[in-house]
């Protein structure tokens, strides 16, 4: 198969799945059990490109922190989204240090994706009828900054699942767990990412072939296009719609791997 074609696949993967509550490193690794398998360095910045595409769809959150960060509404939120994002960076540079990579077994995937499945169902079943808030409290923060670790531990569990789930448990509704997942999503993504880019130029490993950047800018470009576009439909999504469709397709896709490994 031609590399071009690889870096489309794999950058339609990472663009549908990196926001959606489906682990996007669950699914490049899937993916990789049949495709050529990609560097870190690859799937960290085709990451990147599918984070960054997401920032024009918050135009009145953009706004806000630009133009009223005076206001104390606006530096409360601020103040949340940092405190989740120092809380997980704090923990991701404790496993950095203890060395802790990533398992690429597909068995921790698929037990990840079946957990994470049935906890939505359960999740989103238990708040029938219930009424749910849109403000984020310190405690929210706090959970969804401990929750981001759990998908930097567990391949398949999924960043904003993990997240998602954790603040609609606390009494969040889910236009507004969804969009605090998404923002603090992007500093965390956006440094980790960073950290990894930096490290490969700086300490690289001897004897790792030479990344092909041509098929990583392009790998990009699809993932950042594909992640506008399906970020664009979730929002519009969960105005309406509950996270039990997620939950089934995790359930499925958990079982049809276990299935394969057998």
């Amino acid at each position: 198969m031609p590399d071009w074609i690889i870096a489309v696949i794999l950058g339609i993967i990472e663009g549908i799945t990196e926001f959606l509550p489906v682990s996007s490193t669950g699914h490049l690794l899937i993916a990789e059990h049949w495709l050529p398998h990609q560097s870190d360095l690859f799937n960290v910045v085709i990451q990147c490109g599918a984070v960054i595409a997401v920032l024009p769809l918050f135009p009145e959150r953009l706004s806000q922190f630009i133009h009223r960060w005076r206001e104390p509404a606006t530096r409360d939120y601020l103040a949340k989204l940092i405190l989740a994002f120092v809380i997980t960076g704090i923990g991701g540079l404790i496993l950095e240090k203890k060395h802790f990579k990533l398992p690429e077994e597909l068995q921790p995937v698929a037990w990840a994706l079946l957990i994470g499945g049935v906890l939505f169902v359960v999740v989103e079943y238990w708040l029938k009828g219930k009424t749910l808030k849109n403000e984020v409290t310190w405690t929210i923060a706090v959970a969804v900054g401990l929750g981001q670790l759990v998908a930097a531990i567990f391949p398949g569990a999924s960043r904003s699942g993990s997240t998602i789930i954790i603040a609609l448990l606390l009494g969040l509704s889910r236009p507004a767990a969804t969009e605090f997942s998404f923002l603090v999503g992007i500093p965390t993504m956006l440094a980790a990412g960073g950290l990894k880019i930096f490290k490969a130029f700086h300490h690289p490993i001897a004897g790792t072939p030479h990344e092909n950047w041509g098929m990583v800018a392009l790998a990009t470009i699809v993932a950042a296009v594909v992640s506008f576009v399906a970020v664009k439909w979730l929002l519009r999504y969960v105005q309406t719609h509950t996270f039990i469709a997620f939950g089934w397709y995790r359930i499925a896709v958990g079982i049809a791997i276990l299935l394969f490994l057998r």
